[in-house]
């Protein structure tokens, strides 16, 4: 093991992370009633220009009226762009008057390390005239063929910085592949053509202790093809995906949620390996199969995904009354 460690960003259960348009406060008391781990309140792709500044107001009247946290949810807002003319007055906005309300900022289209710093230092600054009692967290999604190029970079951008998304669809524009669909896979191409990068950006994520979790899939009404994509994701190391539709919110529940059997498993694991390392044994047997340190870092990880997941299930029923 290196020397050269990085320690793990905060620890936020990401099963599931369901995208809300900010034009669209009809739906904000739906999300806060999902079984999302996640919430993402949108300025930016789901909002038309014309409705920047109104779906602004109603984020902040959003976080302001519902008790996220209390749900147990992660509660986000996506700005637009730096890019963009509205990118300062999302942020200035929003943490000014709902920054005690909000757990992260996730910001688009991240192309070089300056784009987080630039976000980092309006952050520092609000968070320091207003007193905010927490600390906002920042999220970026890799979604450009700059951003890619510069994954490992960004990955060391910022102490704030805490997981990488993969927007699929912008990446997809950004090198020109042909798709079908928004994450779907093309027919022509012998295997799953994101592979490649959503590879490469979990393993900057986890090389210095962020979170990793795979974008949208388009048709949410393929909900296979959905299952299919998330599994694929989580095989390389993602620990969630998007859901732009309730619908898909189960369905990336289902698959980051490790089975009980699997649960169980793990603990026998790390079971065997104590009582080995009392008896002076680095490794172990279990049902026939060789078990070692490896084996125990791995079943630690499902282990913590097992409790992370119980600790989020209580508040959420505490606020059904149950």
């Amino acid at each position: 093991m290196s020397l050269t460690r990085h320690e793990s960003a905060t620890t936020r259960l990401q099963r599931s992370e369901l995208a809300v348009p900010g034009s669209n406060p009809a739906l904000f008391r739906k999300a806060l009633e999902s079984e999302a781990d996640y919430v993402f309140l949108d300025l930016e792709d789901a909002v038309a220009p014309t409705d920047k500044e109104q779906a602004r107001k109603n984020v902040v009247a959003g976080l302001v009226e519902h008790d996220w946290r209390e749900r147990g949810k992660t509660i986000c807002v996506r700005i637009n762009g730096i890019d963009t003319h509205y990118m300062y007055r999302d942020v200035v906005d929003v943490v000014e008057q709902a920054g005690h309300r909000l757990d992260v900022v996730l910001v688009p289209k991240v192309g070089v390390p300056a784009d987080v710093y630039l976000v980092d230092a309006l952050l520092t600054q609000i968070e320091a005239a207003r007193r905010v009692p927490q600390r906002v967290g920042i999220e970026v999604l890799i979604e450009t063929a700059l951003g890619m190029a510069n994954v490992e970079a960004i990955a060391q951008s910022s102490r704030r910085l805490e997981a990488m998304h993969f927007g699929v669809a912008d990446f997809a524009a950004s090198v020109r592949a042909r798709t079908v669909s928004i994450g779907g896979l093309n027919p022509d191409y012998p295997g799953d053509q994101w592979h490649a990068a959503l590879s490469r950006m979990v393993t900057a994520s986890r090389a210095y202790g962020l979170r990793a979790i795979d974008g949208p899939y388009g048709d949410f009404k393929d909900p296979e093809g959905f299952l299919a994509a998330a599994r694929r994701a989580a095989a390389l190391g993602c620990e969630g995906k998007w859901a732009i539709h309730p619908s898909q919110i189960a369905l990336a529940n289902e698959v980051f949620t490790p089975p009980p059997a699997e649960v169980q498993r793990a603990k026998r694991i790390l079971a065997a390996l104590d009582d080995a390392a009392r008896e002076g044994r680095g490794a172990a047997q279990l049902d026939g199969r060789m078990i070692d340190a490896a084996s125990a870092r791995m079943a630690q990880n499902i282990v913590q995904i097992a409790a992370a997941i119980e600790a989020r299930r209580k508040p959420a029923l505490a606020g059904r009354g149950a």
